[in-house]
């Protein structure tokens, strides 16, 4: 068993199932995009991996699907051909799943047997694994919502859902970085404000991909594509819905009006991280470069989402902004585990 910590094909296999994660986040993103997340009404883990093969497998699919409140509702019209379309799409979001956890598990296993894998991060990794099968049980948990009463998953649900993926991601980073790194030199351990700052960013980061899950959950960026304001006001005018959680995870108007307040404060953060982190000789140089990339990166996810907005959310944008967002909470995950080693 490795006793330093420090394995670099342990952190490269991390890196890598990371990566997995976020296809599959933006798969998942398109899944839901083009209305595809309910198209398998069936939680086969593992026979549900083949795909209707015949032409009477394709009409009972096809026939539990016409039974769906989304299709007598929304998609009455819908013919063989369009319901293979959305059948790929969540298809492909589930056989994904799929592979992620054989690339997760196999190389686990391979690890321990070999005696490569750090011992301080065994228990980690075995964690990691569970997070992984727990992330399949509510995403058919999040599906449920939409078989019985509803033309789409619950709102709550889906952040719920998205909201595990981005753990995952998260710890995947986190544990690929300490496995690069091995473990923290004794005595190392400056405090002046960073490692604050760093874990206030990515918790933010992560909020702010919870409410982008409520804005997508409500389709909220369909309503107030000006910017901005919002129906030609700041404050939207139906903000209040009478009670808390219809307000805030149900009402379009204010969901997106969150989404638009953190959203600020996360680019004004950001860009005061850099500017003082430029500006202060005293940052180490990998802080700096991070701060820097961060800044760019929200900038650019603030400048996507008033295009995707003003455009209304056409598919193209809405993918890149939420692959963005991940891309956005990677680099505030590593500059949070940076931070703890001033």
């Amino acid at each position: 068993m490795v006793r330093d910590g420090r394995s670099r094909p342990v952190a490269i296999w991390l890196f890598a199932v990371a990566l997995l994660v976020l296809a599959m986040v933006v798969v998942g993103g398109a899944t839901r995009l083009t209305g595809s997340g309910l198209s398998i009404t069936q939680w086969k883990p593992i026979s549900g991996a083949v795909p209707p093969m015949t032409g009477h497998a394709w009409a009972d699919a096809f026939g539990r699907y016409r039974a769906t409140p989304q299709y007598r509702l929304i998609n009455p019209d819908m013919s063989l051909g369009g319901f293979q379309f959305i059948f790929w799409w969540e298809w492909a979001h589930r056989l994904l799943a799929r592979v992620l956890a054989a690339v997760f598990a196999l190389p686990f296993a391979t690890f321990l047997a070999a005696r490569r894998l750090p011992r301080r991060l065994v228990w980690r990794c075995a964690a990691l694994l569970a997070l992984g099968g727990l992330q399949g049980l509510v995403g058919w948990w999040m599906v449920q919502s939409g078989l019985e009463a509803r033309v789409s998953v619950a709102p709550e649900r889906l952040a719920a859902h998205l909201g595990l993926a981005l753990i995952l991601f998260s710890a995947l980073i986190w544990t690929a970085l300490e496995a690069w790194s091995g473990k923290k030199r004794a005595g190392g351990g400056r405090r002046d404000g960073w490692t604050l700052a760093g874990a206030l960013l990515a918790g933010g980061v992560f909020l702010q991909c919870l409410l982008g899950a409520l804005v997508a959950g409500d389709k909220a960026g369909l309503v107030d594509n000006d910017w901005p304001l919002m129906g030609g006001a700041f404050f939207p005018r139906d903000y209040w819905r009478g009670s808390f959680w219809t307000t805030f995870a149900h009402n379009p108007s204010a969901v997106q009006f969150n989404h638009r307040l953190l959203a600020y404060g996360l680019l004004i953060m950001g860009l005061g991280m850099a500017v003082t982190a430029i500006r202060s000789s005293r940052v180490p140089g990998t802080i700096r470069g991070l701060c820097v990339v961060f800044a760019a990166g929200v900038t650019g996810q603030a400048m996507l989402g008033i295009a995707a907005l003003w455009s209304g959310m056409p598919l193209s944008l809405a993918i890149f902004h939420q692959a963005n967002a991940a891309f956005v909470l990677a680099i505030a995950v590593a500059l949070a585990w940076r931070s703890r080693r001033i």
